[in-house]
């Protein structure tokens, strides 16, 4: 397996600035040329880790990475810019990231026909912006031909800036300020920017979320389903935020909550077998 880390500001000089430094973890398996598989395209799952846009979560990258490695995909755990780096910084490291991957998809054995992105928490909603916001004024004015992710896998996803119902640490830390504007409220809020063009989602949450409300990831879910995007969606009964991959591995006490959780997992590769 070859692992590596890139600063995407060895390629886009222009994400040096204000002292931002976004990375992105490289996990490719080997392709065996003893079973003649050495030019075998992988998916490419691109993980966005949670933590508010205050920070990047370390429960929520490697873990990740390692879980997806042997169900045969190339994973990418973006370390992505936080606050007091404000949008559109972060939906731009995303599209950096993603440039890299189809750059580099022949040395790195990458079918850029089948990438996902995945993201926990805050990440959830970055994935979420980016799946429906590729194509922004913003990214474009940046990456002409930003491109756009196949699927996207949202993890107790911040999703609207609506104040009955959102995170609001994450758009404090998104934006510098408390009271969003109505310009900013609207273009921060994923579910006013599903089209047709949306790629499928697999959401997940639990019911007792009392950080992230359940409801972001219903109002998405009503999103696409207004534009026939499919995609499935998960709500487990109990449990807490940030389970990640429900084990020891990132919970501090596994519980038979916990554990019941976990099923999360099994859902999403087999949700993956028929998308990708």
């Amino acid at each position: 397996m070859i692992c590596e880390k890139i600063e995407l500001k060895k390629h886009f000089s222009f994400l040096g600035e204000n002292g931002n430094n976004p990375t992105l973890d490289i996990y490719l398996p080997y392709n065996m040329v003893e079973m003649n598989r050495q030019n075998q395209k992988r998916p490419c799952l691109l993980v966005l880790p949670g933590g508010g846009y205050g920070m990047c979560s370390e429960r929520e990258s490697e873990p990740i990475a390692i879980h997806f490695l042997p169900e045969g995909f190339n994973v990418f755990v973006l370390t992505y810019s936080v606050a007091p780096n404000r949008f559109p910084t972060q939906i731009i490291e995303v599209a950096a990231a993603m440039e890299v991957i189809y750059e580099n998809a022949d040395k790195w054995n990458c079918d850029v026909n089948r990438i996902a992105v995945m993201g926990f928490s805050a990440g959830g909603h970055l994935a979420a912006h980016y799946s429906t916001m590729y194509d922004c004024k913003e990214v474009r004015g940046v990456f002409k031909d930003s491109k756009r992710p196949d699927a996207s896998v949202l993890c107790y996803p911040v999703i609207t800036s609506d104040f009955t119902t959102t995170h609001q640490g994450s758009f404090i830390n998104l934006t510098g300020h408390n009271n969003l504007t109505p310009e900013e409220a609207e273009i921060l809020s994923c579910e006013k920017h599903v089209s047709a063009t949306t790629p499928p989602a697999f959401i997940w949450h639990t019911a007792e979320d009392n950080v992230v409300p359940v409801e972001n990831s219903i109002i998405y879910a009503k999103a696409l389903a207004k534009y026939k995007i499919p995609f499935e969606l998960h709500i487990f009964p109990f449990g807490g935020h940030g389970l990640s991959t429900c084990d020891k591995h990132t919970c501090d006490e596994v519980t038979n909550i916990i554990t019941y959780n976990s099923a999360w997992l099994d859902d999403l590769k087999k949700w993956f077998n028929i998308i990708f």
